[in-house]
């Protein structure tokens, strides 16, 4: 009896591996403003769904990491969550665009890594978690580096 069990178990775990699961990319990170309490950067996800019917996202998480100097060389500038962000349309891509808010303390920290073109290097870390079908809570891993630009003594003036 337990054999057969055993070889349920494999069958059913083997087709959870080889079922479809979407697929992820970030797209571009860009700065949406400034705030009171720090500045704001937006990530955009692209999420393709296989499936015929949405998928329910259960959230996104993320962590900002500088990557420029070895003074501050993976450094975390932000961390968070995303919480119940929607779900992803069937036989479709869904975008999404996550919030990231640095404080400007950590801003005014990383000055000493900033060069004259007044960008910092990075590293944006994501977790989108969806609720698959049969297999429960499924995380995609997903992962950048690029350069965010700073907010200039203009961008003070135009506060959202």
């Amino acid at each position: 009896m337990a054999h057969l069990l055993d070889k349920a178990k494999n069958f059913v775990a083997e087709k959870v591996a080889n079922m479809k699961k979407p697929e992820a990319t970030i797209d571009d990170v860009d700065l949406k403003g400034l705030g009171r309490d720090g500045v704001n950067y937006s990530a955009k996800v692209s999420v393709d769904n296989p499936y015929s019917h949405s998928i329910p996202i259960c959230q996104v998480s993320y962590v900002l990491k500088s990557a420029g100097s070895l003074i501050y060389r993976d450094r975390v500038i932000a961390s968070g969550t995303m919480e119940d962000p929607g779900s992803l349309k069937g036989n479709e891509k869904t975008l999404l665009n996550v919030p990231v808010k640095v404080p400007h303390s950590v801003v005014v920290s990383l000055v000493r890594d900033i060069s004259s073109d007044w960008d910092i290097d990075y590293e944006l870390e994501l977790g989108l978690t969806v609720d698959l079908p049969l297999a429960g809570d499924f995380t995609i891993p997903l992962s950048t580096k690029g350069e965010i630009k700073l907010p200039s003594i203009s961008d003070f003036w135009k506060r959202e």
